[in-house]
């Protein structure tokens, strides 16, 4: 098979998924015929092919992805308005706590914010794939450990942690955050 050829399949298969492949997946297509090494070059020389498209091809956490470029953003929307989940500052500060100072307990977020953490915020997060226990702190009661998942860090873009960007102080919550909107509220409650 050509290079060609074979960046063409791995076009076609990237289209056709719902969501990112990782390079091993990818592999399986080909068997043993080609190895990780090879079919990175090829998606990275697809991405160069696609970067100045209204359609790129990204790496994030999970693998790779096509998405549409962010400039493009505005007029999409015009065509299929999307509802952004609204998010109130507790769930955002909880989950800027856990991004940055991951594995936390619920009391480390605690103390930090200075205020309880109710249930329901913690269960936004995890029902959003955004955290998950990794593990309980040898302490008595055995908190679980919250840490962020390979999917936050899909859907913000991001292929590690270290893509984060840097916080002035950790109680505060970076404004821009995409995907969410932050609701002027200072309640614990969900919206």
């Amino acid at each position: 098979m050509t290079p060609g050829e074979l960046k063409r399949l791995l076009e076609a298969a990237l289209l056709a998924s719902a969501e990112a492949l990782p390079v091993a997946r990818l592999r399986q297509m080909f068997g043993e015929a080609y190895g990780a090494e090879v079919l990175r070059r090829c998606l990275e020389e697809l991405q160069v092919d696609w970067q100045d498209r209204a359609v790129q091809l990204v790496q994030v956490a999970e693998g790779w992805r096509f998405q549409t470029a962010a400039e493009m953003q505005p007029w999409l929307e015009r065509l299929n308005p999307v509802i952004t989940p609204r998010y109130s500052r507790a769930v955002l500060e909880t989950l800027t706590i856990i991004a940055y100072r991951q594995p936390v307990t619920r009391g480390d977020v605690e103390d930090i914010r200075g205020v309880a953490v109710s249930t329901p915020i913690i269960r936004t997060l995890e029902e959003r794939g955004w955290v998950e226990v990794i593990g309980h702190r040898d302490v008595p009661g055995r908190p679980g450990l919250y840490a962020t998942t390979r999917r936050f860090l899909s859907d913000f873009g991001l292929r590690s942690l270290a893509e984060l960007p840097p916080l002035p102080e950790i109680g505060s919550t970076p404004a821009t955050l995409p995907l969410l909107d932050v609701e002027n509220e200072e309640s614990d409650a969900i919206h």
